[in-house]
């Protein structure tokens, strides 16, 4: 087992607390959580963009970006991506999707977080809003299927830390959130009909808001 160095200990405990601390306020408020961005300067920009506007700037050099689902112990859903893996090139927005199944007999509310590695390529790495840092609702025996749009800024290729990066992988994690009241659960977001609304209007309007919440340097 390699050795870590002594005098790499304080950033890695640092670290380590940060992403503790980020995934708590996820999970349990998201208002917090935009908070700690506000104030750390843990935070990234929204940007409105055509589809086919960036599709039409896209550059041709590839990306492999490699999809990966995981889910809480205490949530009975199940959660995958439908393909392991797509090859896309930096600007080009590229769409796939994730499903998942609530596999118990009451409805479930969870919420998904999300990260990419290596993290030097997660400031460059834009996506659309659709089930992450949202309070998601599944029916028994109910599935989703979740359209998700990316793309990777061209300008990781002049990052000296990232340059070099071929290959990527986005990773989701849903985690099960409090029971609700009947009143409750009725005010939060259907996975399965938010999903079907977000995707129509992907495709009605070939626009998309891009979110990224990773520091820039």
């Amino acid at each position: 087992m390699p050795k870590i160095r002594t005098r790499h200990l304080p950033v890695i405990i640092v670290s380590v607390a940060l992403m503790a601390m980020m995934t708590g306020l996820v999970i349990y408020s998201p208002t917090l959580y935009r908070m700690f961005c506000s104030v750390t300067g843990y935070n990234g920009t929204v940007r409105r963009v055509s589809l086919q506007q960036a599709k039409a700037k896209a550059s041709d050099i590839p990306i492999t970006v490699h999809f990966d689902a995981n889910i809480a112990p205490d949530l009975p859903w199940e959660f995958r991506p439908e393909q392991q893996k797509v090859v896309t090139h930096f600007g080009e927005p590229t769409k796939v999707y994730y499903t998942a199944k609530n596999i118990s007999d009451k409805t479930l509310v969870g919420r998904a977080v999300f990260n990419i590695t290596p993290f030097a390529a997660a400031p460059f790495f834009f996506k659309i809003e659709c089930f992450c840092f949202t309070d998601e609702k599944l029916a028994p025996g109910e599935s989703a299927r979740m359209p998700l749009v990316f793309y990777v800024d061209e300008e990781m290729l002049k990052d000296p830390d990232a340059e070099m990066l071929t290959e990527l992988t986005l990773s989701y994690t849903f985690y099960k959130q409090a029971d609700r009241t009947a009143e409750e659960l009725a005010k939060v977001r259907d996975l399965k009909a938010g999903s079907q609304k977000t995707d129509a209007e992907l495709k009605r309007t070939q626009s998309a808001q891009f979110d990224n919440d990773a520091p820039k340097r």
